[in-house]
C-alpha cells in the first residue's frame, strides 16, 4: 500500500514538473506568437497598420508613460493600461527593429515627469499633493520631431490603433501634407467689390493654413499635381470640362477628395446682387464626377428636419422662429464608429441637401451625418425664396426615412470620361488618361457648404484689436479630422475604429435583468394588495358608527393583520429572488474559475504531452 502510495505521489510530481518545464519552454519558444479568438479581433493588427510600420526608413522611438502603480488602484484604467502596453509592444516587434519603446513610469516631482510635460504627455492630479497619474505615448525620430497623444482616453478606446499609427506615420512622414483647395466661394479673404472693403478669410480656412501645405486651386484648373494629399472641393460649379477631368484623373490615381456640395448655398455671392440671388442657380453642379464615383445628389432638393430644426431670428426685432433648413446634429446623428465624427458633440448645417449609394455602384458608402426620421426633401428654390420660417411647415410630410448628409465613399471607380480627355486638353507626351482606378478613391463629401461659414459654429470677439473665434459647434473639428484622416497614407484610412476592449458581463446581465423582473413584478403586487387593503380599510370605516379614526373594530384589526403578515412574506420573497441572483453570479464565477485555472491549463498541458509523444514515436519509427 505504501509503495502504490509512493509511486502514485511521485507520478503526480512528475507530471507538475512536465507541466512546468513545458510552461518555461513555450514561453520562450513561442515568444511573439498569438492567437486571437476574441470576437471582434481585437489583438489583431490591421495590415494598414503592418505596411506603415514595413514603410519606416528612419528609427523612432515611442515613450510609454504610464502610472501602473496607482492605476492599480483604478479598475476602469488598469486593464486597459495593460491592452496599450502590450499593444505597443507587438507593433515595437513588428517594426523589425525601427521602433523602440520606452516603457516609463514616472515617479512625482522625477526627471521622467518633466520629460512628459516635455513632450506633450499630461498628467492628471490623483490627490491633494500635487501627484499625478500619467498615462499617454509620445514619440520623436530622427529629424527632432514629435508627436504626442495626452492621454489614452478609455472612451475612445476603439480607435486605439489608428491614433498609434496615425503617431508612427507622422514621425515617419514628418513634412506637412500638401493640401490643394478648389473654392468657388469667397472663402480665401481679400477684396469685396460689393462692400469696398478687404474681408478676412473664413475661420476654417485660416486653421487649415496653420496645419497643411495649402494651396489655392482655381477653378480653372487643368492639372493637379503629385504631390497634392488632400484634393478639397467647395462648391464645385461651373468647372470646364478641362478641370473636371483633371479631377477625374487625380481620382483614379487613387486621389483623397473632401468635397462640399450644396443645393442652396446661402454664401454663393455669383449673382452679384440679393434681388438676383432669389432666383440665381446657387447649387453645386457635378452630378458627372458623383455619378461615376457611385454617389447619387439631387441639387435640387434641401431636406426639412423637424427633429433637428434649430430656432432663429431671421430679422432683427424678430421674435425666434423654428426654421426646417437650418439643422443642429447632436451625438445621436453622427456616426461613432468612424474617427472623422467619433466624439463630436454638435454640427449645424443649412439647406443642405442629402446624398446616396448611386445603384450599381463599386464604391462602399458609409454614412458620416444622418437626418432624424422627421425628415422631408423640400424644393431648394423654396428656401431661395423664404420670408418666413414657419410656411415650411406648411405641407411637411415627414417621410419617416433618415437622409444622409455626409458620408464616406472608397473603392475602385471608372473615369467620367470614357470617351477620353474632353476638346482641348492635350496630355503632355507618352501621358495616357487613366480609364480606371489604379488605387482606391478615397472621398469624404457633405451635401452643405454654409457648414464652413463662420456664423454657423463661431462666435468672433475684438479682443485688444485681435480677431478672436471661438467655436461653439463642431463644424471646424469635423472639417479638421476629415483633412487629417485623408491627409494620412491610404494605409492609415484604412485603419479603422474596432469594437471596445471593455466589455459587459452579458450572462451576468441577463441573470440581473431575470431577477429584476421578478423583483419588479412581485414589488408590483405587493403594491396593489396595499391599496386594495386601503380600499377595504375605507369601507369598514365608512360602514361604523363611531367616527373616531382612534378606534379600530376588530375586523379593521384583523384585516390589518392579515396585510402586515403578507407583506413580511412578500419581503422574504424578495429577500430571496436577490439571493438566488447573487448565488447564479457566484455559481457562473466559480464555473469561469474552474475553467480558467484547471480545465484550460490541463487541455494545453495535455495537447503538449500528445505532440511530444508523436514527435518521440517518429524518430522511432525512421530509424526502424
Amino acid at each position: 500500500m505504501t509503495k502504490r502510495s509512493t509511486l502514485g505521489w511521485s507520478a503526480v510530481a512528475a507530471l507538475a514538473l512536465t507541466f512546468i518545464g513545458l510552461t518555461i519552454v513555450f514561453n520562450y519558444s513561442l515568444a511573439g506568437w498569438q492567437l486571437d479568438l476574441t470576437q471582434n479581433r481585437l489583438y489583431t493588427v490591421s495590415p494598414g497598420t503592418d505596411r506603415i510600420l514595413q514603410g519606416i526608413k528612419e528609427p523612432i522611438d515611442l515613450y510609454f508613460f504610464y502610472s501602473a502603480d496607482a492605476a492599480q488602484s483604478i479598475p476602469q484604467i488598469s486593464p486597459y493600461g495593460q491592452r496599450v502596453h502590450d499593444f505597443l509592444e507587438e507593433l515595437a516587434q513588428r517594426s523589425s527593429g525601427m521602433i523602440h519603446l520606452h516603457v516609463i513610469d514616472p515617479k512625482p516631482f522625477s526627471v521622467e515627469e518633466d520629460r512628459a510635460a516635455e513632450l506633450g504627455v499630461t498628467g492628471t492630479a490623483i490627490n491633494d499633493a500635487g501627484a499625478k497619474f500619467y498615462f499617454g505615448l509620445a514619440g520623436t525620430n530622427s529629424t527632432n520631431g514629435q508627436q504626442a497623444i495626452p492621454f489614452f482616453d478609455p472612451s475612445k478606446q476603439r480607435f486605439l490603433e489608428y491614433d498609434v499609427a496615425k503617431l508612427i506615420y507622422q514621425l515617419a512622414h514628418p513634412a506637412k501634407p500638401v493640401v490643394a483647395w478648389l473654392s468657388t466661394l469667397p472663402m480665401t479673404g481679400g477684396y469685396d467689390p460689393q462692400s469696398g472693403q478687404m474681408r478676412q478669410p473664413w475661420t476654417i480656412y485660416s486653421q487649415a493654413q496653420q496645419l497643411f501645405d495649402l494651396r489655392t486651386l482655381q477653378p480653372t484648373a487643368t492639372s493637379i499635381g503629385r504631390d497634392v494629399r488632400v484634393l478639397v472641393l467647395v462648391d464645385p460649379k461651373n468647372l470646364s470640362p478641362a478641370t473636371q477631368f483633371a479631377i477625374d484623373q487625380y481620382a483614379l490615381r487613387g486621389g483623397h477628395i473632401l468635397a462640399f456640395v450644396d443645393p442652396n448655398a446661402a454664401m454663393d455671392q455669383s449673382a452679384g446682387n440679393p434681388m438676383a440671388a432669389m432666383t440665381a442657380d446657387r447649387a453645386s453642379h457635378m452630378e458627372k464626377l458623383l455619378s461615376a464615383w457611385g454617389v447619387g445628389f439631387n441639387p435640387g432638393e434641401v431636406v426639412a428636419d423637424r427633429g433637428h430644426a434649430l430656432t432663429v431670428a431671421m430679422r432683427e426685432g424678430e421674435p425666434p422662429v423654428e426654421h426646417l433648413g437650418i439643422l443642429g446634429l447632436d451625438g445621436s446623428s453622427l456616426s461613432q464608429s468612424d474617427v472623422i465624427t467619433s466624439g463630436l458633440s454638435n454640427i449645424n448645417l443649412e439647406t443642405a441637401g442629402y446624398l446616396t449609394a448611386a445603384k450599381g455602384a463599386t464604391t462602399r458608402f458609409e454614412p458620416l451625418l444622418r437626418s432624424s426620421s422627421d425628415a422631408e426633401p423640400m424644393p431648394a428654390q423654396r428656401f431661395a425664396t423664404l420670408y418666413d420660417p414657419a410656411t415650411l411647415l406648411n405641407g411637411f410630410k415627414p417621410t419617416g426615412r433618415r437622409y444622409t448628409l455626409g458620408a464616406r465613399v472608397s473603392g475602385m471607380v471608372k473615369t467620367a470620361f470614357p470617351d477620353g480627355p474632353p476638346k482641348g486638353v492635350t496630355l503632355p507626351a507618352g501621358q495616357r488618361d487613366l480609364k480606371a482606378s489604379v488605387k482606391p478613391l478615397s472621398l469624404v463629401i457633405f451635401a452643405d457648404t454654409d457648414m464652413l461659414s463662420n456664423y454657423l459654429w463661431v462666435h468672433e470677439e475684438d479682443l485688444f484689436g485681435q480677431n478672436i473665434a471661438q467655436a461653439w459647434a463642431s463644424n471646424g473639428d469635423l472639417v479638421l479630422n476629415s483633412l487629417d484622416n485623408l491627409a494620412g497614407s491610404s494605409d492609415l484610412i484604412s485603419v479603422r475604429g474596432r469594437a471596445g476592449f471593455t466589455r459587459p458581463f452579458l450572462r451576468v446581465e441577463a441573470l440581473r435583468r431575470v431577477a429584476d423582473a421578478r423583483f419588479h413584478a412581485q414589488e408590483a403586487q405587493l403594491q396593489q394588495e396595499l391599496q386594495q387593503t386601503e380600499q377595504q380599510l375605507t369601507l369598514l370605516q365608512s360602514k361604523r358608527n363611531d367616527k373616531s379614526a382612534l378606534i379600530l373594530t376588530p375586523e379593521q384589526q384583523q384585516e390589518i393583520e392579515h396585510f402586515e403578515a403578507e407583506k413580511l412574506q412578500i419581503r422574504k420573497q424578495l429577500r430571496a429572488v436577490q439571493a438566488g441572483l447573487v448565488s447564479d453570479i457566484d455559481r457562473l464565477g466559480t464555473e469561469l474559475k474552474i475553467i480558467d485555472i484547471i480545465v484550460m491549463p490541463g487541455l494545453f498541458a495535455l495537447a503538449a504531452l500528445l505532440i511530444a509523444a508523436i514527435r518521440r514515436r517518429r524518430p522511432a519509427a525512421s530509424n526502424e
